[in-house]
């Protein structure tokens, strides 16, 4: 009984880390939205103050909103990185730990080892879910957000 409290104390540590992946790409993650009518005013006045000055411009290329889709691109890969690792981090410990302990049990009652086992085994499945959860976090927050 006391390893099944061990692998959901564990279970619980993998899902806090879960929890703060999620805050830390909401932290990264965010862009800053501008309305379609506050774009075209600001593209026309850098293109004005261009023209002014001589300069050629290259639709969407330079400019001031040339690199805030790169910052964007750049902030969502960095905040996918962090979630994946923390996630992995946190469950790799926690499995470590479980394995641990399940061994320990193992060895100080043999005769106890297939329940042992198939504890530890559905434990260490709860964990390695949450895992698989901060990876499609990661995944959406790269291609759809």
């Amino acid at each position: 009984m006391k390893i099944a409290k061990n692998i959901l104390a564990f279970a619980a540590a993998a899902a806090m880390a879960l929890i703060v992946c999620i805050a830390l790409t909401a932290a990264f993650g965010g862009t800053d939205t501008v309305s379609a009518a506050e774009a075209q005013t600001e593209v026309a006045a850098v293109s004005e103050t261009a023209e002014d000055e001589g300069i050629a411009l290259l639709s969407g290329e330079t400019g001031e909103d040339g690199g805030s889709e790169a910052d964007a691109t750049g902030s969502k890969a960095l905040a996918a990185g962090i979630a994946i690792g923390l996630a992995a981090l946190g469950g790799a410990i926690g499995m470590g730990m479980a394995i641990a302990k399940a061994s320990e049990g193992i060895a100080r009652q043999p005769e106890a080892a297939g329940n042992i086992r198939s504890t530890m085994m559905l434990g260490l499945v709860f964990i390695e879910t949450v895992v698989i959860y901060a990876l499609i976090v990661a995944i959406l927050l790269i291609f759809v957000l």
